[in-house]
Formats: C-alpha cells, sequence, structure tokens
C-alpha cells in the first residue's frame, strides 16, 4: 500500500526531489498509461500547496483530450496552439504562466485559476503524448523552481509508461 508523505521542506527544491521519489515508487512496476497518470496526478494535486487542478491532456492525433485529473471539471478537447495547453503542445516546451489573464488567448476551465504551469510530454520517438497541466487559484504560484521540479516529475512518469 501507498502511502502519501507529508512533510515540511526547506526548500521547494527538496519538495520536488521528494515527489520525484515517491512518483518512482507509486509507479514502479506499472506500465499502463491511465492507472500510472491517474495515481500521478492524485499524487501531485495532494501534496503541493495552493492548487486546484493537475493532470493531463492525452494527444489523440489530432488534438488534446482530458486525461486522468485532480481538481473540478475540465475543458474537454484543446487544440493544437490554443491556450496554455495547446502552445505547450505544439511548441514542446513549458509554459510557466505567472498570470493567466495576461496569457493572449487562454481558456478558462476553471475561473479560479489564477497561474498555470503546463509540461508537454514527448516520447522517445519524438511524437506527443499530450501534456501535463497543473492550474493554480493564486497569481505567481509558479516559478522557475517549479518549471525544473515539474520537469523532473514529468521525467519520472514518461519512463514509468515507457516500459
Amino acid at each position: 500500500m501507498f502511502e502519501l508523505k507529508s512533510h515540511s521542506y526547506a526548500s521547494k527544491r527538496e519538495h520536488y526531489e521528494d515527489l520525484a521519489q515517491q512518483a518512482r515508487g507509486l509507479l514502479a512496476g506499472e506500465r499502463d498509461l491511465i492507472a500510472n497518470a491517474a495515481n500521478f496526478s492524485a499524487l501531485i494535486y495532494h501534496s503541493l500547496p495552493e492548487v486546484n487542478w493537475a493532470g493531463f491532456y492525452l494527444y489523440d492525433g489530432s488534438e488534446l483530450v482530458v486525461g486522468p485529473f485532480q481538481g473540478k471539471p475540465a475543458c474537454i478537447r484543446i487544440a493544437l496552439g490554443r491556450g496554455v495547453c495547446g502552445t505547450a503542445a505544439q511548441n514542446r516546451e513549458t509554459q510557466l504562466v505567472r498570470d493567466v489573464n495576461a496569457f493572449d488567448g487562454h481558456i478558462a476551465c476553471d475561473a479560479a485559476s489564477q497561474s498555470e504551469i503546463v509540461v508537454p510530454l514527448v516520447k522517445a520517438d519524438g511524437s506527443l503524448l499530450g501534456v501535463w497541466d497543473v492550474d493554480s487559484p493564486v497569481i505567481n504560484r509558479f516559478d522557475e523552481d517549479d518549471r525544473v521540479g515539474m520537469q523532473a516529475l514529468c521525467a519520472v512518469f514518461m519512463e514509468a509508461v515507457r516500459g
């Protein structure tokens, strides 16, 4: 049985390192994409402060479709190049948006979300699996430490589903 750890951390970096270790343990030995995505979403959602949505949009060959997540109901389909998720998917670059109201074309699935970070999930062959999306009701919630930490967490996730 997996037990979610709750600690105090000296820094965000330390917190992300611990989360990566927990994610490795949680995903170890399981290759199913949906099972791992569901557990990964729950781990992050319940471990990071000031987060109101954490989950996946999976690429179906033409657009992003909502996958496993934690939080309120979400937008179901997002076109490549549209909003923060679509931009991350199209450009294959992490999008760190400190204030979603300042992001041209932001899609407001939840009006409470004020900042967002989206990491593209790219397979070993270069094709797009989807994106990892985390929202916060706080402006400026995410910074460079979050970018590095989220990218490291996504690397753990991608390794687990690669097999």
